[in-house]
């Protein structure tokens, strides 16, 4: 069986002209995040981080509040068709009622966040509006932010196959990042550990490798994150719903920043007055 502790495998590989390569490529694994004795989503993701993955999903997702997160128990399976894993948690009266009303089961895609939902209405659920909380970053923040986030991809380093997503703070530089085969995994497992470790998202910016797609957005501010950061534009659905959430969203294309929400936040100086980060 495949541990948990394993996302990576060795496979050969030939060229056009029949020479033998051996490549590091991620695992993809299903992942079934089960509260309550019941199945409510199953995800393909690279098998790291189930904990952080298992968090972070149930706050993005709005099954439980940060203050509320339960406990996460990792089981490792062997399927006829290979390994499995659950993490299993146990909700509170309220929040399984909430759970019911949004129910998932079906598996879930790398490239598609918002599978095994049952109603259109569910893939464009209402938002809460972000608070005003956070003072700015600079262009060269956002730019460094974008770049420093590289030097935190192990996997990616050894694969070439898998998306990123960290948390930067002005002064502090990238606070910690997760990696994985689905961008909304990355983001979801960041999301956990910054639970965790106790970080408040509102103080700072989540950067990503991937595109801002509706996803990104509605995970992003579920987690309290006032600034969304990526290396590729958003879709125009996106652009609305951050806007109307009150998210900053912005990315570099051709080394040029461009802010598509509330571009106060993102600033072409720092103000020589007043915090970086403020309540």
């Amino acid at each position: 069986m495949i541990p948990a502790s394993a996302p990576t495998a060795r496979v050969r590989a030939v060229s056009p002209e029949g020479v033998q390569v051996a490549r590091s490529l991620p695992e993809e694994t299903p992942v079934a995040f089960v509260y309550n004795g019941g199945t409510q989503a199953v995800m393909m993701a690279t098998p790291a981080d189930i904990v952080d993955f298992a968090l972070g999903f149930t706050l993005s997702e709005g099954i439980a509040p940060r203050h509320a997160l339960p406990e996460v128990e990792v089981m490792a399976h062997d399927t006829p068709s290979g390994p499995g894993i659950e993490a299993r948690m146990w909700l509170p009266p309220e929040a399984e009622q909430a759970l019911r009303a949004r129910r998932r089961a079906s598996v879930g895609p790398v490239g598609c966040g918002l599978c095994g939902i049952d109603s259109l209405g569910q893939a464009l659920r209402p938002l809460p509006v972000l608070p005003e909380a956070y003072a700015g970053l600079t262009t060269v923040d956002t730019k460094f932010a974008l770049g420093e986030l590289r030097d935190w991809q192990p996997l990616h380093d050894e694969t070439r196959a898998v998306h990123a997503a960290g948390f930067w703070q002005p002064g502090n530089g990238i606070l910690m990042a997760r990696e994985d085969v689905g961008r909304h995994n990355a983001l979801d497992k960041l999301i956990g550990a910054m639970a965790r470790a106790g970080i408040d998202p509102s103080m700072g910016a989540i950067a990503l490798t991937s595109r801002l797609s509706v996803e990104m957005i509605q995970k992003t501010v579920m987690a309290g994150c006032p600034i969304l950061l990526a290396v590729s534009a958003p879709t125009a659905r996106a652009v609305r719903i951050a806007e109307a959430a009150n998210l900053t969203i912005a990315s570099t294309s051709r080394g040029e920043v461009q802010v598509f929400t509330h571009h106060r936040r993102i600033m072409t100086r720092r103000r020589r007055e007043g915090p970086r980060f403020a309540r």
